[in-house]
């Protein structure tokens, strides 16, 4: 049974090649056939084409399809200037305007003005082709749209891929369904066959999860608008510059004064210190001479 696990294995990879669902069948076929006479037949199974070969089958597959078409990733970048004041305004508006339609936003934010930036905000959304004029028009009404990019990339190779592999793990997933089916299977056979099932069932999963976001991808369009207000600076008045430094100088003199603050602190226990120090070296040294006054004194009396 082993051997049998091994055959099938090669049928996988072989199916993986040819990208179809006929290189699947056949490779199925010949794994049935190795098993009915004793494994002697492995030889004789089909040989694995090359790269080349597995793409250009991947390409006539897709061209062959009636539903053949391109697959892309489209993406517009908006910026759109207004007011200070409409900003929220806006920005809550075109969210709205998103849940009305075949909308969804993945992400927003708004920053409202600091000393060291203007307000602004930002929405990331996604949105159906058909419906994506409508949103524009929306946008539209919120301000001026100063900058519009659209990028655009080319998803087919990928998307074919994907499907070409969903397919080929699919039928070799069939494929070790029917022998854990067949009657006479030991327990150690069908463990490993219930083992492979699982890691094979585990990448078909992933290949449709990669199906899923590339079709969210290649099926609505992602739209990210940038709200910026427009700049007050031009009408600012001629003494503003100087409000500016009087108000820079004020920050100044503060940091200044904190700095003294700090360094007095720092600096008057130690001088509280040498200032006691000092008073009593004094003080000893009028005490020494006044003693050595006195002895002075009494010598000379004597």
């Amino acid at each position: 049974m082993r051997r049998t696990l091994i055959a099938l294995q090669l049928a996988s990879v072989l199916a993986m090649l040819t990208g179809c669902a006929k290189s699947a069948k056949r490779a199925s076929a010949s794994v049935d056939h190795a098993t009915a006479s004793g494994l002697m037949g492995m030889d004789a199974m089909i040989a694995a084409p090359s790269s080349a070969s597995y793409r250009m089958a991947a390409v006539r597959l897709t061209a062959a399809s009636p539903e053949a078409r391109r697959f892309i990733a489209v993406r517009h970048k908006l910026a759109v200037v207004s007011p200070e004041s409409d900003l929220p305004k806006n920005w809550e508006a075109v969210i709205t305007f998103c849940g009305t339609i075949r909308c969804e936003v993945i992400s927003s934010s708004i920053v409202t003005r600091t000393q060291e930036s203007s307000p602004s905000g930002a929405i990331a959304l996604r949105v159906v082709p058909e419906d994506f004029p409508k949103l524009l028009t929306q946008v539209e009404k919120q301000g001026n749209i100063v900058e519009h990019t659209t990028l655009s990339e080319d998803k087919t190779t990928q998307v074919v891929d994907t499907e070409a592999r969903s397919k080929n793990l699919t039928a070799y997933r069939d494929s070790l369904r029917a022998m854990l089916g067949r009657p006479g299977l030991n327990i150690k056979d069908s463990v490993e066959i219930q083992e492979k099932l699982t890691d094979v069932q585990s990448d078909l999963d992933g290949e449709a999860a990669n199906r899923k976001v590339l079709a969210n991808e290649t099926d609505k369009v992602a739209v990210e608008i940038e709200f910026r207000v427009r700049d007050a600076s031009r009408r600012r008045s001629a003494f503003a510059p100087l409000w500016s430094s009087l108000g820079e100088a004020g920050e100044t003199l503060a940091e200044s004064l904190a700095s003294v603050i700090t360094f007095l602190v720092f600096i008057i226990p130690w001088i509280l210190l040498f200032l006691l120090i000092g008073w009593f070296l004094r003080r000893l040294w009028r005490k020494r001479r006044a003693r050595k006054a006195a002895l002075t004194a009494a010598q000379a009396g004597s």
